[in-house]
């Protein structure tokens, strides 16, 4: 087979990858989109296989059937709450690949390989390894077996520089040195690769991770690409180029939801703490011990679950907020049964959905998706973030930060400036959240003493369920 045919071959698994990943665009079309990049992942392994004999094919059976096995078992397991930690993990598994490849080829063939192969060879090195280490280190904290909240070394920034100046250093001497200096040079690239991804990656927490999350899918996709050019395989450097072009473009959405550049994220300045007394104007800074009996509400001699009802019932315009607490008390599907009541009652019922909200891009939507919700009544913030001002009810299920009117009058916060949804401009306000305390931001929510918010404060999901029982 010539040339044209493979190339035109190789056009087309990109082409079915491409339609895949645009399937993403919308709730409906996401499952449909996950296993057409499947097919074209799985057309990709067998087009390599026919052109690049395997020297025994029983080991990368068994190898490929271990794999899927292990990886079959664990999406059973995984719930839903652990997606974000699972996604970290594979994204690190993608790295692992890459830096492991790269680092064969390059010490087995150094003296065949031309000066691009070898450029290549060492990016795919440091760029897989540092993705693996950063990876694992998001990872264990979206599981919860690291603090989730930044971790700041002495001289963090110091050390990343040394870090940064030690592999420019050894990719020097690998780039320079004969095939025995460039084992060792290449070992050193991997040790130090990995330093990188672990400092990196330990200082970012809280709201941070999603940016985190989709730089490492872009930097994995990166790895991948250069993996691809040192063995030259071009479906490989397409598809690791397109990840890593999809991973870039997530990440300067996610950037720009927070109103931040990419900079401010992963070296953040210093700042107050978020307590501090001086953080927000009087008007919208809540005394620290405030209570919920201090608004105006809790004049009323009726519990929070009843007055919610009762201003759901009244209601003709209610949105929805779900956040990281809906995650956590596995939510969801109260939250789908509760606007699916309230769509029976004859409300016009919508979902607004912040961009960080939950700790990996989407996370608010594959919930949903798992509890059935009409893809159609989700809408993102700059979609619906005007029709606050008109609606009569707003349903905040697990939301803080991304709700946090501090965002809008506070200075010298983590979340100043941010884009917010405007809850607080709606008729009233209902939080289903567990508590009081801030969000990974620390900055204490205004939301939470204005008049017109209703705090039924608690585990969200017995919550809800005991609003939908009020509702009938």
């Amino acid at each position: 087979m010539d040339l044209g045919y493979h190339l035109l071959i190789d056009a087309v698994v990109v082409l079915i990858l491409l339609f895949g990943i645009r399937q993403f665009r919308s709730a409906s079309g996401a499952r449909f989109g996950n296993l057409a990049a499947a097919f074209a992942l799985f057309c990709a392994l067998v087009i390599v296989w026919c052109r690049n004999p395997v020297l025994e094919p029983s080991l990368v059976i068994v190898g490929l059937l271990a794999g899927g096995a292990i990886g079959w078992l664990v999406a059973l397991r995984v719930n839903m709450i652990q997606i974000p930690a699972m996604v970290a993990f594979q994204h690190g598994a993608g790295g692992v690949a890459a830096f492991i490849i790269s680092f064969v080829e390059l010490t087995r063939e150094s003296g065949e390989l031309t000066a691009v192969g070898l450029l290549s060879g060492i990016l795919g090195v440091v760029i897989g390894a540092a993705t693996f280490s950063g990876s694992m280190i998001a990872s264990l904290k979206l599981g919860g077996l690291l603090r989730q909240t930044p971790t700041l070394l002495p001289k963090h920034t110091g050390i990343l520089a040394g870090v940064l100046l030690l592999l420019l250093i050894l990719g020097a001497v690998a780039w320079n040195s004969g095939s025995v200096l460039l084992l060792g040079s290449s070992l050193g690239l991997v040790v130090c690769a990995i330093a990188l991804g672990i400092v990196f990656s330990i200082r970012i927490g809280g709201a941070d991770m999603p940016v985190l999350i989709s730089f490492l899918n872009a930097t994995a996709g990166l790895a991948a690409s250069f993996c691809g050019i040192i063995i030259q395989n071009r479906l490989l450097i397409a598809c690791g180029a397109t990840v890593a072009a999809s991973g870039s473009l997530l990440t300067y959405a996610m950037c720009r939801a927070m109103n931040r550049n990419l900079w401010e994220v992963f070296i953040p300045r210093a700042r107050p703490a978020a307590s501090s007394a001086n953080q927000a104007p009087a008007a919208a800074r809540p005394p620290v011990a405030a209570a919920p009996e201090t608004t105006e509400n809790a004049s009323s001699q009726q519990p929070p679950i009843a007055r919610a009802a009762e201003a759901a019932k009244s209601a003709q315009k209610v949105i929805i907020v779900p956040g990281y607490g809906m995650a956590l008390a596995h939510a969801q599907f109260e939250v789908v049964k509760f606007a699916e009541r309230l769509e029976k009652m004859g409300k016009k019922v919508s979902f607004a959905v912040h961009p960080i909200a939950g700790r990996m891009p989407g996370h608010m939507h594959v919930l949903l998706a798992e509890a059935e919700a009409d893809p159609d009544a989700l809408f993102d913030m700059a979609e619906i973030n005007a029709e606050f001002s008109t609606t009569d009810l707003v349903v905040i299920v697990g939301a803080c930060d991304v709700v946090n009117p501090a965002a809008i009058h506070a200075e010298n916060t983590p979340i100043s400036g941010m884009p917010i949804l405007a809850a607080h401009e709606a008729k009233q306000i209902a939080v289903f959240n567990l508590d009081a305390r801030p969000g990974y931001s620390g900055v204490e929510n205004p939301l939470y003493t204005n008049p017109k918010t209703i705090l039924a404060f608690g585990d969200a999901k017995a919550s809800l369920a005991e609003l939908l029982n009020a509702l009938q």
